[in-house]
């Protein structure tokens, strides 16, 4: 699973470990089998225990106590699921959270996967086991220090059910789904001065070893191609911008394969039209869409999707030095169109535009979705609680809408329209790259969409998804790899053979 979780799947017969997990519905029911497995005497005293601390099994709150005498664990944890019956109301994913959240760093824990009427489905237990890897994850290798032996050292659990073939089976597939999250994590968390173009574009050849074909281009390769709306952005740095290119090739040789595209800005001070200083901290975090990519494509590769699937990411890092793009300039994109630099911060959209543009010239493909935290006024309109969703396609929206509700990794549709393309034409150009404040992310996706042809092609805004992450039940990182899940879903659903 992760590297802060040592995951085994073996059948109900034995506790091996200091802690024991069982499940409890509101009232206090328990799964007959955890009963027999926590021992003589341990209904009673999870009674008293609940009675004293006002435990009522709700979803996800849990009650540890010390375990029954002459049991052979040290704690009993009992984790709430609800009202008994509403099995299929009830996120295991988030359940998987919830335990995760009260076992200890260094401590082996038995979890008795059994529900008061019967055993969990082995897709519901690789749910529980996603959220156990996910809530586990911390991102702290430079920390010096370590507090104590919890932060240390992972968590060792063993998930006790009664058909361990089949859940090992799924819960394969989740190991790689955990996998793609994390590695997205990973991405947004690292620090600007370890994670910059050239250094993010050799993290994704590393998914080389799953069986990913990846193309790296660089500024020369860029400069031949004509992506000069891309190059415009980086030309302040130090730091060479570059291009990489993760095919998964899952389905057959002929199948018109789906296309996922990365905003990569590994740091972005905004260039010449700076910043302000308070917060730009956060600004490591503006590749969070190229962090998405990459996470699905090792997904994709790790569970054998069977699906062709491209993945672009642009990767530059905008600052703001004597060659740097200035506001008043004109460039050519790779589409010909030219576009008017208003504003220098408004970068993310002309690495989008080149990406765009490549994607569906070279590969075709039955749709294209890019991820960018492109606009702060998505986080006006929508907070943290959903990404931005701007599509030409009613079925795409329909269905990233369904895979959202599915994962908790939410969007919401916003308008596109004429009104708000017309307010992005330039004077001097063929358009704008800033119309300012009013509608500021509707008229970033208008641009984006001017370098769209036909192919069904949602953006989706993660600016307030993306990084600043909210603690949740299976997150504790700035870094959250929100939509790894969401996309994985939405192949899962839709798109494989």
């Amino acid at each position: 699973m992760s590297q802060r979780l040592k995951l085994e799947v073996e059948a109900v017969d034995a506790v091996e470990g200091r802690d024991l997990v069982i499940f409890a519905a509101e009232g206090l029911s328990l799964a007959r089998v955890a009963e027999s497995l926590a021992g003589d005497g341990a209904v009673a005293l999870v009674a008293r225990a609940a009675a004293a601390e006002s435990f009522k099994a709700k979803a996800f709150s849990a009650l540890a106590m010390p375990s029954p005498e002459g049991a052979g664990y040290e704690r009993l944890i009992v984790v709430g699921i609800g009202p008994a019956g509403e099995r299929a109301m009830l996120d295991f994913v988030k359940l998987g959270g919830a335990v995760a959240g009260r076992l200890t760093g260094g401590r082996h824990a038995d979890i008795v996967l059994a529900l008061p009427e019967g055993p969990v489905e082995p897709a519901q237990a690789a749910d529980l086991a996603l959220g156990l890897a996910l809530r586990s994850y911390r991102f702290d290798r430079y920390k010096t220090k370590t507090k104590d032996k919890e932060t240390a050292e992972p968590l060792k659990a063993t998930l006790r059910v009664e058909n361990p073939g089949a859940v090992k089976k799924a819960v394969k597939q989740a190991d790689a789904l955990a996998g793609g999250v994390l590695l997205a994590r990973e991405l947004v968390n690292e620090p600007p001065n370890v994670l910059y173009p050239e250094e993010f574009a050799d993290r994704a050849r590393k998914l080389e070893k799953l069986g990913v074909e990846v193309e790296i281009l660089d500024e020369k390769d860029l400069k031949k191609i004509g992506m000069r709306a891309l190059l415009g952005v980086g030309q302040g740095s130090r730091r060479e911008s570059r291009v990489a290119v993760m095919r998964w090739n899952g389905a057959g040789k002929h199948d018109q394969p789906v296309a996922f595209v990365g905003k990569g800005v590994t740091f972005d001070t905004g260039g010449i039209s700076l910043k302000p200083g308070a917060g730009m901290e956060d600004m490591k975090g503006d590749m969070a869409g190229a962090a998405c990519v990459t996470g699905l494509m090792q997904a994709l590769a790790g569970r054998k999707a069977k699906v062709n699937a491209i993945g672009v990411i642009g990767l530059v890092e905008n600052m703001p030095d004597g060659n740097a793009q200035r506001p008043g300039d004109i460039v050519a994109s790779l589409s010909g169109q030219t576009i008017e630099i208003i504003n220098t911060d408004a970068e993310g959209r002309l690495v989008l535009a080149d990406v765009l543009w490549y994607t569906q010239e070279r590969f075709k493909p039955r749709f294209m979705i890019d991820l960018a935290t492109l606009t702060g006024a998505i986080l006006v309109a929508l907070a943290q609680e959903h990404a931005g969703l701007f599509t030409n396609s009613d079925e795409l929206a329909e269905r990233l809408s369904a895979a959202g509700t599915a994962t908790g990794e939410t969007v919401w549709r916003m308008p596109l329209g004429k009104a708000y393309d017309k307010m992005i034409d330039s004077k001097f150009a063929d358009m704008k790259n800033s119309a300012g404040r009013h509608a500021g992310s509707i008229t970033a996706a208008q641009f984006l969409q001017r370098h769209v042809n036909d192919v069904p092609w949602a953006h989706l805004d993660i600016a307030g998804t993306g990084m600043g992450a909210k603690d949740s039940e299976i997150n504790r990182s700035w870094g959250p790899g929100w939509g790894v899940r969401l996309l994985d879903r939405l192949v899962r659903d839709h798109y494989e053979g």
